[in-house]
């Protein structure tokens, strides 16, 4: 019974908003109303520089890990170990003490991906930073590491409900770029 309580605690953890606590703390604008409007790492950079942004990118990929890595410290099942996945990342897309307004989810999924498996978060950071060197575009690198994730988690866990759960999280990362993938597709995305 106490393991279903991670589910909750996981999405008050992808609650908290790394963007908006570092942008605050570091005395810069709120990035939910200057830049893209998007509380992430990238418009964090457009604010306030590398620094701010690799602040907040380590914070939203820490909240997707810890929930993680305590599931698994805890032993949970499958199923469990899923929602918990899933709940981490919800909370940061919609988030609880922001007004349901989150980032577009990137860091965090990177970082339940960590705390699934190691190897699992390598293949991602691999593929991202691939795509990346090769592109230049982090939206573009970012949506194909998140549609081979799933691709991914067969081959490396092979577990069904951890399949499922990430290809929720990448039709979702498709659906929360969509703006990017137009821009990608008309050419003009930086």
């Amino acid at each position: 019974m106490v393991e279903w309580l991670l589910v909750p605690l996981a999405y008050l953890t992808g609650s908290v908003s790394s963007a908006i606590i570092v942008c605050k703390m570091m005395g810069l604008a709120d990035p939910r109303e200057n830049g893209s409007g998007n509380p992430g790492a990238t418009n964090v950079m457009r604010i306030g520089g590398k620094k701010a942004a690799a602040i907040t990118l380590a914070g939203d990929a820490l909240k997707g890990l810890l929930p993680v890595l305590l599931a698994k410290v805890l032993a949970v099942d499958s199923l469990i170990l899923s929602l918990v996945v899933f709940a981490a990342f919800i909370g940061h897309l919609y988030p609880i003490f922001f007004g349901f307004k989150g980032g577009k989810g990137v860091a965090t999924s990177f970082g339940v991906t960590l705390g699934v498996t190691w190897w699992l978060g390598l293949a991602v950071s691999g593929t991202w930073l691939l795509v990346y060197k090769i592109g230049k575009i982090s939206s573009l690198a970012a949506l194909v590491a998140a549609t081979l994730t799933p691709l991914y988690v067969w081959l490396i866990v092979g577990d069904l409900n951890l399949v499922v759960t990430f290809v929720l999280i990448s039709l979702i990362l498709l659906w929360r770029h969509k703006s990017n993938i137009q821009r990608l597709l008309a050419g003009k995305e930086s």
